[in-house]
């Protein structure tokens, strides 16, 4: 009914005109004093013409209404199935809605190189500055003094930024290398405290955690990779002495939980944005706000949830529901 009406009002300079010629016959034939009926059964009669006229009209406008909106709902745009132009101006829209389409075609080209550029500029970055990172760790494990402990930290940090450059470019590149199997969560666990064992020892945090018994259906490093930063960030805001517990919840839901400082009530529903970081990020001058942010788009990739509950200065728990429906695997 919204169509037809949209229709009407496109239509309602015609239908005045033809209303406005009609009330002129019927004036002109009232002051001859002509009879009415003669001029009442011709406007009738092309009342009758115009209505028939006016509903093949509305149905040709709605098919087209149709055919647009289908091309608006394709994901790659295409101008292939556009209706055939009935008037000059319509064939004048369509030439502007070509050229239109060939230069964003051209900026997309544009885009996809200079982007490809990029991916390949900073991959090979990545890669290099590995390197030194791995010659540093060597020359800092070689003597164990509490100086050297520290900077093995600090190098970690690095090391963990680097890959997070990585992941938020890979994140939106058109290959991926996401590789779906049966993973037992245990193993998979058990890499992301391994990571972090010396700050568990240097920081006199505790770890509760008991076999969890679990295989997932997922892929191996980008779960690593939401494990490690969810460890990090628990690590980063548990004050010495505090406790970091990993359990399982049914069906398939591994928690963490911290005994940290807490998130604020007013954050908690912005900690998942880009770039947000909120109270306790602003007050540590080193959160980045893009942790979270990758962990939240890694999980919807992997078709996992992840969810966060906090309690200030009582701790953090943070969710991630890994259950999802078997697929068949060849």
């Amino acid at each position: 009914m919204h169509l037809f009406w949209n229709y009407i009002k496109t239509k309602k300079g015609s239908i005045a005109v033809f209303l406005l010629c009609c009330g002129i016959f019927c004036l002109i034939f009232y002051l001859y004093r002509l009879p009415l009926m003669a001029v009442g059964y011709a406007t009738l009669l092309s009342g009758v013409c115009c209505l028939a006229l006016l509903v093949w009209d509305y149905l040709h406008f709605r098919e087209k209404h149709r055919i647009l909106e289908q091309i608006q709902q394709e994901l790659h745009i295409t101008l292939e199935h556009l209706p055939e132009a009935c008037t000059t101006l319509e064939e004048d829209y369509q030439t502007l809605l070509h050229d239109l389409f060939r230069q964003r075609q051209r900026l997309e080209q544009d885009w996809q190189g200079r982007y490809g550029e990029m991916m390949e500029y900073y991959t090979a970055w990545v890669h290099q500055i590995k390197t030194p990172i791995a010659a540093m760790r060597l020359h800092l494990q070689a003597e164990d003094t509490p100086q050297n402990r520290a900077l093995l930290e600090d190098l970690q940090r690095v090391e963990q930024y680097v890959e997070m450059v990585l992941c938020y470019l890979r994140l939106d590149s058109d290959s991926t290398d996401y590789l779906f199997a049966e993973y037992d969560l245990d193993k998979i666990v058990h890499q992301a405290v391994r990571r972090f064992s010396s700050q568990f020892i240097t920081r006199k945090i505790r770890l509760e955690y008991e076999p969890l018994h679990c295989s997932v259906l997922t892929d191996e490093k980008w779960l690593l990779f939401v494990l490690e930063q969810v460890l990090s960030n628990g690590l980063k805001y548990t004050p010495s002495g505090g406790t970091i517990t990993i359990f399982l919840e049914q069906p398939q839901i591994l928690c963490i939980r911290d005994t940290g400082i807490g998130i604020e009530p007013a954050d908690l529903p912005r900690i998942f944005e880009k770039g947000y970081t909120g109270y306790n990020g602003r007050t540590d001058k080193k959160a980045s706000g893009i942790g979270l942010y990758l962990c939240r788009r890694i999980c919807r990739n992997l078709n996992h949830t992840i969810t966060v509950s906090s309690q200030v200065d009582v701790g953090t728990v943070v969710r991630l529901d890994l259950h999802r429906e078997r697929i068949e695997m060849e």
